[in-house]
């Protein structure tokens, strides 16, 4: 990831650039889905498959590059809120660093989420409530406590070190632009990251300024507040009100703290949002490990759904460049 350490977040000391926190994340494949294509008529499909981080899923871009900027800003306590992934990521990241970190979760996030951030040396407190509540723990516990507060939008450099997932989508397709991603959201940082990535790719004459990617954003239907705002035709993403109703972890998000930012780049590049449900979720998860050989999260298989959406209504057409986002690994 630190291969683009000049659009990124390092600080300048009188040692010269200080060095990043860094497991290794980043520059993960982006696989050619011939066998899944094929099954849609589609010549260029590809996968990029983020569950090949380290604490395997993309929050460990967002959290190397937070956690850099935490480190060298002085921090010694890291917070934050999760309801898997993230949390798994920054514990691992905060160990590297040497720093105490604290991470409030929702009450219904499964054992081996909480397991695995433990495992880290993260202090984990369950919070009554869902994800918004997490979300508001970690908030006060930083506020009175010190701490370095780098849940979803409550600082900047996690979204830095996110939008290198569309650097390399690029890079990787011989800085050809595709012509649609299609990615999950929960609370936007994957979504916002690639549309803030291609729009600096384009000011930097990088890329084509003109044509940039139509964004799909998919979530789970049983907790789909994004998908919800764009069928409405709000300029305003309200709150889920009903408790989320999915198996997909990492998409129980009832307020998503970039729908802002998601609905723009939704809208900016005539995209997408498409709810999925559960059953088609873990249908094409199956699918994916038996035509591509990835182990897909929850997520990962919803995009799937998606795309065949998205073709059955020829809005992706055969010649189309697309590009799949599995934001995490099966393995949680």
């Amino acid at each position: 990831m630190w291969r683009y350490r000049e659009i990124l977040p390092l600080l300048q000391s009188t040692k010269g650039i200080d060095p990043p926190v860094t497991l290794g994340e980043g520059w993960t494949p982006l696989l050619r889905a011939r066998r899944l294509g094929s099954t849609l008529a589609l010549r260029r499909l590809y996968i990029k498959d983020e569950s090949l981080n380290p604490a395997r899923s993309f929050k460990a871009r967002g959290a190397s590059a937070a956690v850099t900027r935490a480190l060298h800003l002085g921090a010694r306590t890291i917070v934050a809120a999760s309801n898997g992934h993230a949390g798994i990521a920054i514990a691992a990241y905060g160990a590297r660093a040497a720093l105490s970190v604290r991470v409030f979760t929702p009450g219904d996030v499964k054992a081996s989420f909480t397991a695995a951030t433990a495992l880290h040396g993260a202090e984990v407190t369950t919070v009554d409530g869902g994800s918004v509540d997490a979300d508001r723990a970690a908030a006060a516990f930083a506020a009175e406590n010190g701490g370095y507060d780098l849940s979803a939008f409550s600082e900047p450099y996690r979204l830095e070190g996110t939008k290198t997932v569309g650097y390399e989508i690029a890079e990787q397709l011989g800085w050809e632009v595709p012509d649609w991603i299609i990615c999950p959201a929960a609370s936007g940082t994957a979504l916002v990251g690639l549309w803030k990535a291609f729009t600096e790719m384009a000011s930097l004459g990088w890329i084509d300024p003109v044509r940039r990617p139509h964004i799909v954003a998919v979530q789970a239907a049983g907790c789909a507040p994004i998908v919800r705002t764009v069928g409405s035709g709000s300029d305003r993403v309200d709150a889920w009100e009903s408790a989320a109703r999915t198996t997909a972890d990492d998409l129980r998000v009832t307020e998503p703290a970039g729908g802002a930012l998601v609905l723009r780049a939704i809208r900016e590049s005539s995209g997408a949002a498409i709810g999925v449900g559960d059953a088609e979720m873990l249908a094409e998860m199956k699918m994916l490990a038996r035509l591509e050989g990835v182990s897909a999260a929850p997520g990962g298989g919803a995009t799937v759904h998606a795309l065949r959406v998205l073709v059955s209504e020829s809005r992706i057409k055969p010649h189309d460049t697309v590009v799949l986002v599995n934001p995490a690994s099966s393995d949680y």
